[in-house]
């Protein structure tokens, strides 16, 4: 099953359940969106509203949550790429919620950033309240599966004191997010592809087969002080063939149309333009 946030032609709020092209409305979407708790999957498991063209609707980011927790090198391709050493625990940073928009909406490059990068990412939404969560319970705090795009400021990340991660991949916009979830026993959830393309040509290809901290062991970690809660979004990481690790360093352009598609949930596709 797939649940999707939406406006409709009525400029209302809405939730819906996704059937191929179809919107099948679910009625008002609370604040928060969908937070992929039971609750909110019952609310659009039993949708029996107006079935609308997906065309005819504004598609929303599907959550906007409390946090948004993002874990670097964390696939083993990326690692290697980046000459780094695998991590012995995950690298965590911070994204703003600010910097979520939904999927058709508009990247936009702060004058100020010149190595603006791509990363493609499966992101977990968070179903449930959890603190200290048990490795081998962490599936149930698991609500579904997203396209995350990690847009990264690689100068403000990078030629920064102190390397500030949070600052170069919070900017406004930089975290596209969507466009539906995806329930869990909707996808293989050991074995997600995600991959990146731009303007037609694939950058990065991965697979969650790759990660060197599985799912269930970042939830674990991240709730050892800290509670997540319902619709918290967790970032997996990203593959290998980021910009920045290319020959010559590839980096966002305006113009460039950035998809990333997820096993399950769809296309991710957003518009890169600059700052005027």
């Amino acid at each position: 099953m797939q649940a999707i946030h939406f406006k409709n032609a009525s400029g209302g709020l809405r939730l819906g359940r996704m059937e191929g092209e179809v919107v099948v409305d679910a009625g008002p979407a609370p604040a928060v969106g969908f937070d992929s708790s039971a609750a909110a999957w019952k609310q659009v498991a039993s949708a029996s509203g107006e079935a609308v063209p997906l065309a005819e609707v504004t598609v929303l980011a599907p959550v906007n949550p409390s946090k948004v927790l993002a874990i670097g090198l964390n696939y083993r391709s990326h690692v290697e790429e980046t000459n780094l050493q695998h991590p012995d625990s995950p690298v965590v940073f911070a994204k703003f919620p600010s910097s979520i928009i939904g999927s058709g909406e508009k990247i936009v490059i702060p004058r100020e950033e010149t190595r603006p990068d791509f990363e493609g990412e499966i992101a977990v939404i968070v179903s449930k309240r959890g603190y200290r969560i048990h490795e081998a319970d962490a599936w149930d705090y698991v609500g579904g599966f997203t396209a995350l795009h990690d847009v990264s400021g690689r100068r403000a990340q990078l030629e920064t004191p102190m390397r500030q991660f949070t600052v170069g991949k919070s900017f406004d916009t930089f975290t596209p997010l969507g466009p539906v979830v995806a329930s869990v026993e909707s996808v293989d959830r050991d074995a997600i592809g995600v991959r990146t393309v731009i303007n037609g040509e694939e950058m990065q290809n991965g697979n969650s087969r790759d990660l060197i901290f599985s799912i269930p062991e970042l939830l674990s970690y991240l709730s050892r002080g800290i509670t997540l809660e319902p619709g918290d979004v967790v970032a997996t990481g990203t593959p290998g063939g980021v910009g920045d690790e290319r020959t010559p360093p590839r980096y966002l352009r305006e113009g460039d149309l950035v998809e990333i598609t997820v096993d399950g949930v769809g296309t991710l596709s957003n518009l890169v333009v600059n700052e005027r």
